[in-house]
């Protein structure tokens, strides 16, 4: 459904997205934030399904930067290797690039932001500091706490599990209390990553709630 494209940052850095338009006029655009797994099968396939919803959908590549067109699977070796990206996150550089992606898809109409795992944290940073978005949903940001003192600047919805060995249930209490302009969901019994059926820890009962919750979030804020 989708094609790969070209953005250019503000700084002239250019990097590798995959972009899916819907089959009719679109409702809007999202812009889609990848896993530390690159923009890979799993990340293109909700650009497509965001499309089959109505929105142009756009994943920047946002470790290009560091090793171009980045793609990897879930296993346990694969993790390993897509963990040293995390190291030392340049959260600068991924925020351009993430700005661009919001930039080229503007025109469409009205920008919201979804982001996985390391995406998930990226999305609510894009919320409190970038221009453009109306809304900005998180999945099982890990780094949300960090940056829990900025206030978004849109709104935001926020979703983790409650299992998840990552993502301390104390950290996602400090965001609820420090940020109660957000809301926050927590899946009981999910793990992280509950979201990806290709991953062992897939939930299918909590991403069946989840997806829905975050489709109407965007359906009431993505307005024109």
């Amino acid at each position: 459904m989708g094609q790969d494209i070209k953005l250019t940052a503000s700084d002239n850095f250019q990097l590798g997205a995959y972009r899916a338009d819907p089959a009719g006029k679109a409702k809007g655009a999202v812009v889609v934030i990848q896993e530390i797994f690159g923009v890979n099968h799993h990340i293109r396939s909700v650009c497509d399904r965001l499309a089959g919803e109505g929105y142009v959908a756009i994943a920047p590549s946002i470790f290009d930067r560091t090793s171009p067109g980045f793609q990897s699977g879930y296993t346990p070796d694969e993790i390993a290797e897509a963990r040293k990206f995390v190291a030392n996150p340049d959260w600068a550089a991924m925020l351009r690039d993430t700005q661009a992606a919001i930039d080229a898809v503007k025109d469409v109409g009205p920008v919201g932001i979804i982001g996985f795992c390391l995406g998930g944290s990226i999305a609510f940073v894009a919320a409190t500091r970038l221009t453009g978005l109306k809304a900005a949903i998180g999945y099982y940001g890990g780094a949300v706490v960090r940056f829990a003192d900025e206030t978004p600047k849109v709104p935001t919805q926020l979703h983790f599990g409650e299992k998840d060995a990552g993502i301390p249930l104390a950290d996602v209490e400090a965001v609820k209390t420090k940020r109660p302009d957000v809301e926050v969901f927590i899946y009981p019994g999910a793990q992280h990553g509950f979201h990806c059926d290709e991953r062992p820890s897939y939930d299918k009962a909590s991403s069946d709630i989840a997806w829905p919750r975050s489709m109407a979030f965007f359906a009431r804020h993505l307005t024109k």
